[in-house]
């Protein structure tokens, strides 16, 4: 089990700064934050955006992985994603993981288009998006012309730091987002169950994590690759709680996680109110006994 930690981007980067370098001082393996251009609870209330908060952390720390969860058709154009990641890949020294997601129906899009998208092309739309991202990050030059975007002879230089690109997290719980994950994915990314939005007993979530291994594992097959070679990364808190009550919830949760095929266990960062509330001394004191969990 690898451990990671999600940090909300709600501070002014003096107090923000603390928390990205105790993460890496703590023994995380990797540390995550949100792309959204504002979000439920914090629509009101200060929220940075995700290019400039992992510049300042990649400039910062030194060993850690620094990834989004997840970046969404909702918000950019694969070619304007692509330029980001390549910069935040090279200013990282090869540390980042890009999250990629179909994202929903929200504040983000409500913001910037008059008419909402169906289930159906949001799904389309996300298998081209990170088959056009994915095209854009390891050819020299890309020209695409897909049902929803366009590339016409769009010069990616330089490349990734990381070959032959970045690793991609890919978040999906559908059938069609499982076989996305399973062409392109170094991680499968999940939440949970789909479209939960209250937290339940880290238990409840077992059965639904076996099932969803399952259907990754599948996918996998019905495109020719081996299953093994994709990490299942869970991201506790949205809807999976309880996981960071205690030292002993955290180490039992992971345990169980292992059992049901999870390898990555990503947790927020505690914050004094909700969503998210909990104790920074319950952080502190998991993070004393991480490495002998690691692996496990």
């Amino acid at each position: 089990m690898r451990f990671g930690i999600m940090i909300v981007p709600e501070d002014r980067w003096r107090t923000a700064r603390h928390k990205w370098l105790r993460a890496e001082q703590m023994g995380f393996d990797h540390a995550w934050t949100y792309d959204h251009l504002n979000w439920r609870a914090f629509r009101a209330k200060e929220w940075f955006t995700m290019v400039p908060t992992l510049t300042a952390a990649a400039v910062e720390t030194e060993r850690i992985g620094l990834g989004v969860l997840v970046a969404s058709p909702n918000l950019r154009h694969p070619v304007h994603l692509a330029k980001d990641v390549t910069g935040l890949d090279d200013i990282s020294d090869g540390r980042l993981i890009l999250g990629l997601g179909a994202g929903a129906e929200g504040f983000d899009s409500r913001m910037t288009r008059r008419s909402s998208w169906s289930r159906r092309e949001r799904t389309e739309r996300f298998a081209e998006y990170v088959e056009l991202t994915d095209r854009l990050l390891t050819q020299p030059v890309t020209t695409f012309d897909a049902r929803y975007y366009l590339a016409d002879e769009v010069h990616s230089q330089p490349l990734c730091r990381q070959q032959p690109r970045v690793p991609f997290a890919v978040a999906a719980s559908g059938p069609r987002g499982m076989r996305v994950a399973a062409r392109h994915a170094s991680y499968w990314v999940t939440t949970g169950e789909p479209n939960r939005f209250a937290d339940a007993p880290y238990e409840e979530a077992l059965p639904v994590l076996r099932q969803q291994v399952e259907a990754l594992e599948k996918a996998c097959v019905e495109v020719g690759r081996d299953p093994s070679t994709v990490s299942r990364l869970l991201v506790a808190g949205p809807t999976v709680g309880g996981v960071l009550d205690s030292p002993a919830a955290f180490f039992d949760a992971a345990g169980r996680f292992a059992e049901a095929g999870i390898t990555d266990l990503v947790v927020q960062w505690p914050r004094p109110d909700e969503p998210f509330k909990g104790s920074e001394d319950v952080l502190e004191k998991v993070a004393e006994d991480l490495d002998g969990h690691r692996g496990t």
